[in-house]
């Protein structure tokens, strides 16, 4: 299997490069990942839980980053064991190059093989559920560093609740008023209508 994309991130070359390399911004980014930990230098044991197709299964692995040119580029060697779901083992080579003062290209080639129940279920559904969590990855990866916009987000959507839920509250306080005025008026005619029976006698 190969993976080759590129991504626009609204973040300066060196601070892509330091939050690449940041182990707890990595654990938040990468789907189903659990654990990130050091294992040697510039070595890392990894677990998490995915699913490909009808396939899910937890994996645990190591990545290694080698040929390290920073702020530019490196090569990520990994392996990882999913038991009876099977394995993977390949390399991703990923270069940054500066857009600009704010922003950053990073590209990357991933090559992969794989075994086990995960090769039985088709190239197509194997590339398509990388693609999809490389695309989660760097959705994430980017909302790292537009914290402020998701609170404000989160702000306006909280108020837009409160209002929804005090015009709710009104409407429903209008309609029990209008139901009850409905109920009195009905008892009021009543009454007059009974009133006017008896007259009769």
């Amino acid at each position: 299997m190969e993976l080759s994309e590129t991504h626009s991130l609204p973040v300066a070359q060196q601070q892509t490069w330091d939050a690449l390399n940041d182990t707890e911004i990595l654990r938040a980014c990468i789907p189903g990942c659990e654990s990130i930990d050091p294992d040697g230098e510039n070595a890392y044991l990894v677990a998490l839980s995915a699913a490909v197709g009808p396939v899910k299964a937890r994996f645990k692995g190591r990545m290694q980053l080698t040929d390290i040119d920073a702020p530019n580029a490196y090569t990520i060697v990994f392996e990882g064991q999913g038991g009876a779901a099977g394995f993977a083992k390949g390399n991703a080579h990923v270069t940054l190059e500066a857009d600009g003062d704010a922003a950053t290209t990073l590209s990357y080639t991933a090559n992969a093989q794989i075994g086990g129940k995960l090769a039985q279920i088709g190239s197509r559904l194997v590339d398509g559920a990388a693609r999809k969590i490389a695309g989660e990855f760097f959705k994430r990866f980017s909302a790292q560093f537009s914290g402020d916009n998701n609170e404000e987000a989160a702000d306006g959507d909280a108020a837009v609740a409160a209002g929804a839920e005090t015009g709710a509250a009104s409407a429903s306080t209008e309609s029990n008023e209008a139901a009850d005025g409905e109920s009195s008026g009905e008892a009021t005619k009543g009454k007059k209508s009974w009133t006017a029976w008896i007259s009769k006698f």
